[in-house]
């Protein structure tokens, strides 16, 4: 199958033969994922090495108020995020078939479904199983290959982190309540956060919406105001403030 998925003259049945062969490589991609990381050299900082929940999918902290821990490890988690490099915007993780973008996601997710598992050594595995595997990428090679990957995954945690601190409750409490206190705190340090985040482009969207289910609280609105009028931004980004700003 590995000499089929790169034969040319099956060039349209290939995404069906990788599928397949995908399925075939599942076992070794989950006992792979099993593997301790002692040896192996980390990509990602430790504010992120250290999150308990898998980068691909929304994270289960619940809706109810959280405790500091929790809300520490958010914030620890977002400040490692903007430590990660970004890669140019024309950088080309695979041919513009949409099914070969998502089947590299999978090779990447198996191999490394946690922040603590993304290692040069399994990116460098998981290049050369796309290798194996036949896709063609643009302008991408096995030095960026990790960065690329590096940054995606940053954003989609910092994503996931700025839905969770949205959907939290947000408003006054019962006199003596602890967590209206707690969650404007939080909203003071993640609304300086959520600024950084989009102006360099890392979940833009999510961190836009956490600052306008927070408008409440002033530094929320000052951030999203600077976001909808700052010429030095691109009009995306801007337009997507601007929305929001009363």
């Amino acid at each position: 199958m590995r000499a089929l998925v790169n034969d040319d003259e099956v060039r349209d049945f290939r995404p069906h033969v990788r599928s397949r062969l995908l399925g075939l490589r599942r076992s070794v991609y989950d006992v792979r994922a099993r593997e301790d990381t002692r040896e192996e050299e980390p990509l990602l900082p430790e504010g992120l090495q250290d999150l308990p929940y898998s980068w691909q999918n929304d994270f289960g902290w619940g809706t109810t108020a959280p405790d500091s821990q929790t809300l520490a490890q958010a914030r620890s988690a977002l400040e490692g995020c903007l430590t990660v490099e970004r890669v140019p915007d024309d950088t080309q993780l695979c041919s513009d078939a949409p099914a070969d973008c998502s089947a590299i996601a999978e090779v990447v997710r198996a191999l490394m479904p946690y922040p603590r598992l993304v290692t040069r050594e399994r990116m460098n595995e998981a290049w050369r199983e796309c290798q194996s595997l036949g896709f063609e990428f643009q302008g991408i090679d096995a030095a960026c290959f990790p960065k690329v990957w590096c940054k995606r995954i940053a954003d989609r945690v910092t994503a996931a982190v700025f839905r969770w601190l949205a959907d939290l409750p947000q408003g006054g409490g019962a006199a003596g309540d602890k967590e209206p206190a707690v969650l404007s705190a939080t909203a003071l340090w993640a609304a300086e956060l959520a600024e950084r985040c989009a102006r360099r482009g890392s979940a833009v969207q999510e961190a836009i919406w956490f600052l306008h289910r927070t408008h409440d609280v002033p530094g929320s609105r000052e951030a999203l105001a600077r976001l909808a009028f700052d010429p030095s931004l691109s009009a995306t980004t801007r337009n997507t403030a601007q929305q929001w700003v009363p």
